[in-house]
Formats: C-alpha cells, sequence, structure tokens
C-alpha cells in the first residue's frame, strides 16, 4: 500500500523543482505559464505571482483535458509550466499529473515563500 510519501517520492522523481529565484528569470516569457495551486484563502493572505493562473490542486485534472468544456485554453501541451503552491508538495503532485496527461515542460517552484523571498512580481 502507497503512502503520501511515497506518491510524492514518485513526484519528485518526475518533476523538475527549481528555486524560485530561478523561475524569475522565466516569468512573463512567451510560451510560459505560471499556476498557482493554492486555495484562494491561502492566495488572499499572500497574494499570488503576477500573472499567474490560480488553478487549485483539486481542479488541475479538469483545467488540462482538452476534451472537457472547462478546459483552461492556457494550458497547451506545448506550454513551458511553473507550479507554485504553500511549499512544494501540490506543486509536485500537480506536476505529476500534468506530465501523466501529456504535458512535458513541467517545473515545481516550491513555496509562495521562495518566489516572494526572491523578489518576484506579486499581485
Amino acid at each position: 500500500m502507497k503512502t503520501a510519501k511515497d506518491y510524492l517520492q514518485e513526484a519528485n522523481d518526475v518533476v523538475t523543482r527549481i528555486p524560485g529565484a530561478d523561475a524569475m528569470a522565466k516569468h512573463g516569457a512567451e510560451n510560459t505559464v505560471f499556476i498557482d495551486l493554492r486555495d484562494s484563502s491561502d492566495i488572499e493572505k499572500t497574494g499570488t505571482i503576477r500573472g499567474a493562473l490560480r488553478i487549485p490542486r483539486g481542479f488541475i485534472e479538469f483545467a488540462a483535458d482538452e476534451n472537457l468544456p472547462i478546459h483552461n485554453e492556457a494550458l497547451k501541451k506545448d506550454k513551458d509550466i511553473y507550479l507554485v503552491c504553500a511549499a512544494g508538495g501540490m506543486a509536485a503532485l500537480a506536476g505529476k499529473t500534468l506530465k501523466d496527461m501529456g504535458f512535458e515542460n513541467v517545473t515545481n517552484i516550491g513555496g509562495i515563500s521562495e518566489w516572494i523571498d526572491a523578489g518576484g512580481a506579486m499581485e
């Protein structure tokens, strides 16, 4: 039987993680999408990355599935996708899900505090 730790390890094995400061160089680049996976109440407390999509972790599969009417048009398989959450765990799990769905360029940038501490643009 798998544990949460097992799922997280599997996700970390396939989703590259970079520091928030490194992700800043990609912010605003063409063909790049940043996604904040936290709940709206958490985003209200800290704000989010400027221009980031706000897609909760529990909804990412639906937003990414181009066969559903609730598909988010910004989520294309040829985009470079950068995921952020509270500490990096949800970003890893969501990243693995996206990779399983055929998205190739998915990166975990960890927790929002890393982005903020690095001076990343916020809204």
